[in-house]
């Protein structure tokens, strides 16, 4: 049987049905006035707040006030109107409540709104949709699949059929970042990731990365001794990447954006970063003081790995952490290129590590200044012995 793009796209959807993700046809969706313009799910949003937020008395206008202000951000501006949402997606943001109808909130306290509920309890929407017709500024485009968390399209899917030597991994690529962006700029606002796939190779990426910056997702569960290749890797990447809790997971907390600069910088994380910074937090927080010995792990990587992005995934998950109340860090390094490229990377992420205090520190007793009666909750230091 030839693997078609049909029936790569059929298969996909099967394998995230398994993982609890429903199948829903685009033409199903009701999409208000706007119809093939629309991006958004609003009636999966609205739901989900409405339920989310029933205990503080969330208002309708209130609701409508969420929306307006992720679609006030323009798409002409797609790279800094991702940036901004994405910090919303993973940090939440505070909700003014206003008056209505000429009544005051006497007891009622602003609401700190997150569009995901990252709880255990999970009452999120789900849907993955297909057949989803979208008219941009001149052409309509009709992407292979959109998985929507809430009724916001985080991620994209573009699939080739590996039977067509012409239509392979690069070229949904193409597709995502050239045509797609060109014509539907507006799906992209609220993308946190892009899969392509062509039935053998499978990959996930930033929408701003360049191709060669998107990896396959080997592993289920970080566990396994051998890395899963070919068409085996479609399966791990949707057992994997795509369990309900680590997508949100990664969504929150493996997403980085620099706080400033003009270049297009996204970084979203390979497999072995995402496990390693989990496992080397989790034995942290085994072996803290006073109860553990304090030796929180080693971890080994290859050069060119991305340690200095795997530090900085451990260092966002220690700092917004409750259980360490903001914790003071200290990044040491043993070469100078090293620590400059450390030093720019730290820098450049106070906003996603949740801290404005990032120090690099040229020498011993600098450190030894800082740190004298230093409480928890000091920020990050950077050291270069």
């Amino acid at each position: 049987m030839k693997f078609t793009e049909a029936k790569l796209e059929d298969a996909i959807i099967r394998l995230l049905g398994e993982q609890g993700y429903p199948h829903v046809i685009g033409t199903e969706i009701n999409r208000g006035l706007r119809a093939n313009e629309e991006v958004l799910i609003k009636d999966d949003l609205r739901s989900f707040l409405a339920t989310q937020y029933a205990d503080e008395d969330i208002t309708e206008s209130e609701i409508e006030t969420v929306i307006r202000k992720l679609e006030a951000y323009s798409s002409l501006d797609l790279y800094e109107s991702n940036k901004q949402i994405m910090k919303l997606l993973a940090d939440g943001f505070q909700l003014k409540r206003q008056s209505e109808a000429g009544k005051k909130y006497e007891s009622k306290k602003d609401l700190y709104i997150y569009l995901i509920d990252y709880n255990d309890t999970d009452n999120n929407h789900y849907k993955i949709v297909n057949q989803l017709e979208i008219q941009g500024h001149e052409n309509k485009r009709i992407p292979d699949g959109i998985l929507y968390i809430n009724g916001l399209p985080l991620v994209v899917f573009e699939f080739k059929s590996a039977i067509r030597i012409e239509a392979d991994c690069f070229e949904a690529y193409t597709q995502i970042t050239t045509r797609y962006r060109r014509d539907i700029p507006e799906l992209f606002k609220y993308n946190a990731l892009c899969v392509i796939s062509d039935g053998v190779n499978t990959k996930s990426g930033s929408f701003f990365a360049k191709y060669d910056f998107y990896y396959a997702w080997r592993k289920v569960t970080g566990n396994e001794t051998v890395d899963k290749e070919g068409i085996d890797s479609l399966h791990t990447m949707i057992q994997g990447l795509f369990d309900k809790d680590r997508l949100r997971d990664v969504i929150r907390n493996f997403i980085y954006v620099p706080d400033g600069g003009n270049d297009e910088i996204k970084i979203f994380c390979r497999y072995p970063q995402y496990y390693a910074a989990r496992k080397l937090f989790e034995n942290i927080k085994i072996h803290a003081k006073p109860e553990g010995d304090g030796k929180g792990g080693t971890y080994f990587g290859a050069t060119g790995c991305g340690k200095s992005f795997t530090m900085l995934f451990l260092a966002r998950l220690l700092m917004k952490s409750v259980h360490f109340s903001s914790p003071t860090i200290v990044v040491i390094t043993d070469r100078t290129d090293l620590d400059d490229q450390l030093s720019a990377t730290f820098e450049a992420a106070k906003t996603y590590i949740g801290d404005s205090e990032i120090k690099s520190v040229q020498s011993r007793s600098q450190l030894r200044e800082l740190l004298k009666g230093r409480e928890s909750g000091g920020g990050v230091l950077n050291h270069h012995p």
